[in-house]
């Protein structure tokens, strides 16, 4: 199973004053095919496993001389060895079934964010980066357009990055030289969405050099304002003057 394998797991627990034996059910799978699932059964004492049974192998293996023991003991057992191996039917795919039904099988749109970087010292003089975020399966497709054209050089992308939530996010690089009049979008495909979710760049002025305008400005009227105020004051002030013509 590869490392996107999910797994369910049952805990049976025991202890006599200071140690500990226990149990556990394990369930690993990558879809609701009984051969994409394998069931794990294994034995622990004080936090080591010591026997496992795999579904994979369909035999029990002992990882210590106690273990290798009741490995030994245990395949020799016909009925355990039946009554486990059914397991990965019995247990396994009814439990995997509910999920997918319940759980598994739900979705959950991205949100799309484009905005320009500063570059990173490569061919091009600029850098755009779409952000995903909050999806849900991990399954995503994220791609560039240049016009209605997909752009397959000067792309960079992280992987899917789980946010501990259930979701997750990707972001993804485009190094290019600015033509006029074109258009740039990230496209994103994704399980929750009926079409592609296409999001444009907007060139006209880059975030940072907004706000910096919106700052200016602000500070602009504030200027006249206060010269305003100033001229008033100083106009009151001369009418309330008395002049002495000089002899």
């Amino acid at each position: 199973m590869d490392s996107s394998s999910l797994c369910l797991l049952f805990l049976t627990m025991c202890s006599a004053d200071a140690f500990l034996r226990y149990d556990v059910d394990r369930c690993v799978f990558n879809s609701t095919d009984l051969k994409d699932i394998e069931y794990i059964y294994s034995m622990y004492y004080n936090k080591k496993e010591f026997t496992r049974f795999s579904s994979s192998l369909g035999k029990y293996v002992g990882y210590t001389e106690y273990g290798v023991k009741t490995a030994e003991r245990a395949n020799k057992d016909t009925s355990e060895l039946s009554a486990r191996k059914a397991q990965k039917e019995t247990y396994c795919k009814h439990n995997i079934d509910n999920w997918y039904k319940n759980m598994l099988s739900k979705s959950v749109q991205p949100r799309v964010r484009v905005q320009s970087l500063a570059p990173s010292g490569g061919h091009h003089p600029a850098m755009l980066v779409c952000s995903v975020y909050d999806f849900y399966p991990k399954t995503i497709r994220v791609s560039w357009l240049r016009g209605k054209e997909e752009v397959s050089s000067d792309v960079t992308s992280t992987a899917e990055m789980e946010d501990g939530d259930w979701y997750y996010q990707i972001h993804s690089h485009l190094e290019y030289t600015p033509r006029s009049g074109e258009k740039i979008s990230c496209k994103v495909e994704h399980a929750s969405l009926k079409d592609p979710l296409v999001t444009e760049w907007d060139p006209s002025m880059p975030e940072s050099e907004r706000n910096k305008v919106a700052i200016g400005a602000s500070g602009l009227i504030l200027g006249l304002v206060l010269s305003l105020a100033g001229f008033i004051y100083y106009k009151r002030k001369a009418r309330g003057r008395i002049l002495v013509p000089s002899s």
